[in-house]
C-alpha cells in the first residue's frame, strides 16, 4: 500500500485512529492513510502501547486475583498483547530475524522477510524472546500483583516508543510500499526525542509509585536500556537491509518490550 499526499486538515484524533487502526485490534477506522497521518499516528503510538499494557497487566492481574499462581499470570500477560496485535509485532520479529541471518544481499533479505513461511532464525527469535517475556514477567508478579502489573504497562508502552524513534526523519524505507514506506521519516526528530524523554519521566513516576525512589531509578534506567536495544536492532537493519520495513517496526518493538522486561528483573 502506498502512501497518498492529502492537504486536507488533520482532524484531531485522527492520529490516534491511526496508531489504534494500524498497531491494534481495536475498532478504529483509519480514513486517512498519508505522511501527515502516520506522522500523528506515530507520535500517538505509545498511547495504543499503554492500552496494550493495561490489557496485559489486566490479564494478570485477574489471573492472580483467581487463584492462579505466578507463571500463569505471566503467560497471559505475554499473551494479550500478541492477541491485541494480531502477532504482527512478533511475526514481524521473525521475519527481521530470517532476513538477517540469511546472510544474503539486502534485496534478497528483503525477499526472505516477505514470505509468509518463517525460517530457524525466526522460530529461534520468536522462542527465546517469549521465553525471556514470560520468565521476566513471572519474576515480577512473583514480587508482587503490582510490580508485575507495572512491568507489564512498561514493556507495552515503551515497545510503541520505540516505533516512535523508529519513524524519525533521518530513517528511510527499505521499500516503496507497505506500512513501512507510509510512516518511515514522518516523525520530526525533537518530536521523537520528546516522546521518548516523556516515556523514561513517565517509566520513573511508575516505578516510584510502586518501589519508591530505587523503583524510579530502576524503572527510568529499564526504559533507557529498552529504547537502546530498539536503536540499536535498528541501526542493524537500515545498515543491512537499506531502511525500515513493517517487520523491521515489529522487531523493533518487541525488542524494546522484551528488553524492558528482562532489566526490571535486574538490581
Amino acid at each position: 500500500m502506498r502512501a497518498v499526499t492529502s492537504t486536507d486538515p488533520l482532524p484531531p484524533l485522527h492520529g490516534l485512529r491511526f496508531a489504534f487502526g494500524t498497531l491494534t485490534v481495536l475498532p478504529a477506522r483509519v480514513t486517512r492513510w498519508d505522511r501527515d497521518a502516520a506522522r500523528s499516528g506515530m507520535l500517538c503510538a505509545p498511547v495504543a502501547g499503554l492500552v496494550v499494557g493495561a490489557g496485559a497487566a489486566a490479564a494478570g492481574v485477574l489471573l492472580l486475583l483467581l487463584g492462579a499462581g505466578p507463571l500463569l499470570a505471566a503467560v497471559a500477560a505475554t499473551a494479550v498483547p500478541a492477541v491485541l496485535t494480531r502477532g504482527l509485532h512478533l511475526d514481524g520479529l521473525a521475519d527481521t530475524a530470517d532476513g538477517l541471518g540469511s546472510g544474503r544481499p539486502a534485496e534478497d533479505a528483503l525477499r526472505i522477510m516477505k514470505r509468509s513461511d518463517i525460517g530457524p532464525f525466526g522460530v529461534v527469535t520468536l522462542l527465546f524472546a517469549l521465553l525471556a517475556q514470560v520468565a521476566a514477567l513471572h519474576q515480577l508478579y512473583a514480587a508482587g500483583w503490582a510490580r508485575g502489573a507495572v512491568a507489564a504497562v512498561v514493556a507495552g508502552a515503551l515497545a510503541r516508543v520505540a516505533l516512535t524513534l523508529a519513524s524519525r526523519a533521518a530513517v528511510p524505507a527499505a521499500r516503496p510500499e507497505g506500512l513501512g514506506a507510509v510512516v518511515a521519516g514522518t516523525v520530526p526528530p525533537r518530536a521523537a526525542l520528546a516522546v521518548a524523554v516523556v516515556a523514561v519521566a513517565a517509566c520513573a513516576a511508575a516505578g516510584a509509585a510502586v518501589a519508591g525512589p530505587y523503583g524510579a531509578v530502576r524503572h527510568a534506567l529499564a526504559a533507557l536500556v529498552a529504547l537502546a536495544a530498539a536503536q540499536a536492532l535498528l541501526r542493524r537493519c537500515v545498515r543491512r537491509l537499506g531502511g525500515v520495513t513493517g517487520d523491521v517496526f515489529g522487531a523493533v518493538a518487541e525488542t524494546a518490550a522484551t528488553a524492558a522486561l528482562v532489566a526490571l528483573t535486574l538490581g
